[in-house]
């Protein structure tokens, strides 16, 4: 029986589908939300042209973003009658910090979001839903 899940979110379409599918399938288990910040994606998404002496606020401007995209993820959740247990920012890659939350709060299962890139575009980007399949030590689904 699945009484913990961990929802990894990126602010996503499919963080809202992982949400929606554990709301349908899992609806008393209790949810755990991260959202793994990496300095280094982070760093090629934001404008980094739009502000002077930028480097000083990009890592807190990628910090404000997680924490946002966490708070719409509870709201979310709570709307669709899940219960929030915890919900965590961390600093690192994100298929490793997948794993490491997923073993840190006992969770049964993980329910996460794919991008399904394909051919050159996921050679070069990776996937962090493979790497979180072939690593975790609980099952894993995966939505689209």
């Amino acid at each position: 029986m699945i009484e913990s899940v961990l929802v990894p979110v990126d602010g996503s379409p499919l963080s809202v589908r992982a949400l929606s599918f554990v709301a349908n399938e899992f609806p008393d288990a209790s949810v755990h939300l991260l959202y793994a910040l990496d300095h280094v994606e982070s760093s090629h998404d934001f404008d980094w042209t739009s502000l002077p002496g930028y480097w000083d606020d990009a890592p807190g401007e990628a910090t404000n973003r997680g924490q946002d995209i966490l708070a719409d993820a509870r709201e979310t959740a709570e709307e669709a009658g899940l219960t929030v247990v915890g919900e965590e920012l961390v600093v690192g890659r994100p298929a490793s910090s997948i794993v490491e939350c997923a073993d840190e709060e006992s969770v049964d299962l993980v329910v996460m979001g794919s991008h399904g890139r394909e051919g050159i575009s996921r050679f070069i980007l990776g996937s962090v839903a493979e790497r979180v399949l072939r690593r975790s030590s609980v099952p894993v689904t995966i939505v689209r």
